[in-house]
């Protein structure tokens, strides 16, 4: 399984090199290795909803599926290196198997939450940390898909282990806007200083994209609620210290009910 892709906080005229070029290398060199072993079966490669969602053209309707890719041209007009590697790396994994006979399948998750194993706080959990913390005094009027990241395990380990594994397959419980996610912070943790103000109070509220998850659901894997997901977050930064424990809270693994 291939998991990894780099990240990092260099100024733009260095993103591209430390952030594109490293991931499409590194991918082709796991399928070569895979290819040169010989006695590997399967390569679950893990993508990212940032090689599928980024594209402008994409019709507010449309249901984003594991037919869509992220345009490059637009994530290359906007910076977006972190997309474009995602999206660069998984197209050469795709190239690389097929030209080397290498059996790959690509698991596509969201924004992952859920309890975390590594002490510090990633990208991914500091979308949901800056909403507690007093980092930020508004949300965004912005939709975002999320997913538990057991569920992500548990779709790698899926399509490995399925024999018709094959192909992309996106790994996504539900897309909320920012106004869902602050008002399932503030409701399961109102001691925290949670926004309750769009810093956009002038355009429409965006609408959440519809996305398919029936790929995965047919292989048997049950989607955790996003707002169990949140709440489990939540917990583990207070049990890695990451943010005061309330002196009234009592500790469980579930939120008190889901809204």
């Amino acid at each position: 399984m291939h998991a990894c892709s780099p990240s990092c906080k260099s100024g733009p005229t260095r993103m591209q090199e430390q952030m594109v070029e490293p991931a499409v290398r590194g991918t082709r060199h796991v399928i070569d290795a895979a290819a040169e072993a010989g006695t590997v079966r399967r390569v679950v490669l893990t993508s990212s909803i940032g090689a599928v969602a980024m594209d402008p053209g994409r019709a507010p309707d449309a249901v984003v599926d594991e037919s869509c890719w992220s345009d490059l041209d637009f994530c290359k007009s906007t910076q977006n290196w972190y997309c474009y590697g995602k999206a660069a790396a998984e197209r050469a994994a795709w190239e690389a198997a097929a030209a080397r006979g290498v059996d790959l399948v690509a698991v596509v998750p969201v924004l992952v939450q859920g309890p975390a194993l590594q002490p510090a706080v990633n990208a991914s959990l500091a979308h949901v940390l800056k909403y507690l913390d007093g980092s930020v005094a508004t949300f965004a009027n912005a939709v975002q898909a999320y997913v538990h990241v057991r569920d992500v395990a548990d779709a790698h380990v899926r399509v490995f282990e399925a024999p018709g594994a094959a192909g992309r397959y996106l790994c996504a419980d539900a897309v909320l806007h920012r106004e869902d996610v602050v008002r399932t912070l503030r409701k399961f943790f109102p001691e925290y200083p949670v926004p309750e103000r769009c810093s956009d109070e002038v355009n429409p509220r965006k609408q959440p994209y519809k996305i398919s998850n029936h790929r995965l659901r047919d292989l048997g894997l049950e989607f955790t609620p996003a707002a169990q997901a949140l709440y489990e977050t939540v917990v583990c930064f207070q049990e890695k210290g990451i943010l005061p424990v309330p002196a009234t809270a009592t500790p469980s693994s579930s939120p008190p009910s889901l809204p």
